[in-house]
């Protein structure tokens, strides 16, 4: 080793640098094939353990699946009422959790996915006697209480006008929430002016709803004195159009909405008409419902009160009109009058008991504000070109006819209610009030 030190000592400096590169390359070779033996031989390695809760976390998995069983929507609802129990219970001591489980079983349509996240979680708890104590008396107490047969809660809603009304709406869900997003109302607001109006119709007359509007589902068009299903009369219409075009009326929009409802033609009156008594398509009748509730809605807000998260009052003053609408601190709920097998209810607490009843929610889902401001850029006109083709060439009975009386056999065939398709009635003077 000595003598290897001197010879090096001896060495030029250009030959010990050369030496010096030599050893280290063969020092990292020696480090880079101990490495790759290491490897290989499988020092590196980790052979991981079974977890000591994998017990638990198998029982979880292998929790009954009920996802694609044959149950009622009455089992169903029954399994989640009892999983929110538990989650309530839950939520007293592991409220986080709680809201988070709450939050995800709003995406999932597993009916046990519920019980599923709370007891994967629970694996962290352990034993806790308090919750486990609180859980089981909650249980105790919703289960000694047995589920009582009622019909629903609301009179109305339980009679066959309800029920055929229910499936004609949904068929016009689509038209009512274009209106909805063309006016900036929530449409579930519109549906509910709707409804009153319907449900008044419908127990007007039984007997026409027995014979024709109850088998077929579709809704009472109006074309005398009122006009359409949600009955707008022609005054009330002029005003909602001279309303969007007056920057200066305390009823006024806003710019996006101020050629929503522009005429094709000179002939307004006949054009509006038309519009409103159209059988087969029913959008303008809710762009007008639209605009009364947006226009009426601003009115009391510029005088200082805002009615926007009532309702009840809004669909008051729909059905009461312009004339009747006078912004104050104590607005009362009411309108019209409608009897409902034996029960009196007004119009407005027909549109709040819809609009609260979580009816339809589905195809008119709430909104988080109720109206849309009309300060966005107003509407194209290609955009309102595609609003006006929306009127369909349906007949309609002479202006002017509802003074004409005669008896049922000697109206014109063109007044008479005829069938257009097998989901479709045409109603003329003979169905319509």
């Amino acid at each position: 080793m000595k003598r290897i030190w001197i010879d090096f000592k001896e060495r030029p400096w250009w030959r010990k640098i050369i030496d010096i590169l030599l050893v280290l390359f063969a020092l990292a070779g020696f480090a880079i094939i101990g490495a790759w033996a290491f490897y290989q031989l499988g020092f590196t390695k980790n052979k991981g353990t079974i977890d000591k809760n994998y017990r638990y976390m198998m029982s979880v998995s292998e929790m009954k699946d009920l996802k694609g069983a044959t149950l009622t929507q009455e089992q169903l609802d029954e399994i989640q009422f009892s999983q929110y129990a538990r989650l309530a219970a839950y939520a007293r001591f592991y409220p986080i959790n709680a809201r988070l489980i709450l939050h995800a079983s709003k995406y999932c349509d597993d009916p046990t996915m519920v019980d599923r996240m709370m007891r994967a979680s629970m694996m962290y708890a352990g034993d806790n006697p308090d919750f486990t104590a609180f859980s089981q008396k909650l249980e105790s107490l919703i289960s000694s209480q047995p589920v009582a047969q009622n019909p629903h809660l609301i009179p109305w809603m339980n009679t066959v006008e309800w029920e055929a009304l229910r499936e004609a709406i949904a068929k016009d869900s689509a038209l009512l929430n274009e209106a909805g997003r063309l006016t900036g109302v929530e449409p579930r607001m519109i549906a509910a002016c709707l409804i009153g109006e319907q449900i008044r119709l419908f127990n007007s007359n039984r007997e026409t709803f027995k014979k024709y509007l109850g088998p077929v589902k579709v809704l009472s068009v109006q074309s005398q004195f009122s006009y359409g299903v949600n009955g707008i009369k022609d005054h009330t219409a002029q005003a909602v159009e001279s309303h969007l075009k007056d920057p200066s009326s305390e009823y006024y929009m806003g710019r996006r909405y101020e050629h929503l409802l522009d005429f094709e033609t000179e002939n307004h009156a006949d054009e509006r008409y038309k519009r409103l008594v159209d059988y087969r398509n029913h959008l303008y009748s809710y762009i007008y419902t639209g605009c009364i509730l947006h226009q009426t809605m601003l009115q009391w807000k510029r005088a200082g009160y805002d009615i926007s998260d009532r309702p009840d009052i809004l669909f008051t003053l729909f059905n009461v009109g312009f004339s009747q609408s006078h912004p104050n601190p104590e607005p009362q709920c009411g309108g019209s009058h409608i009897n409902v097998s034996g029960h009196t209810y007004t119009f407005g607490a027909i549109g709040f008991d819809f609009y609260y009843s979580g009816e339809l929610a589905d195809v008119f889902p709430y909104w988080k504000e109720h109206f849309i401001s009309g300060d966005a850029p107003s509407f194209s006109a290609q955009e309102i070109a595609d609003i006006q083709d929306n009127m369909s060439d349906c007949s309609r009975p002479q202006r002017g006819s509802e003074y004409i009386k005669k008896d049922e056999e000697d109206w014109p065939a063109a007044w008479k209610p005829h069938h257009d398709n097998d989901d479709e009635v045409t109603f003329t003077p003979a169905m319509a009030y």
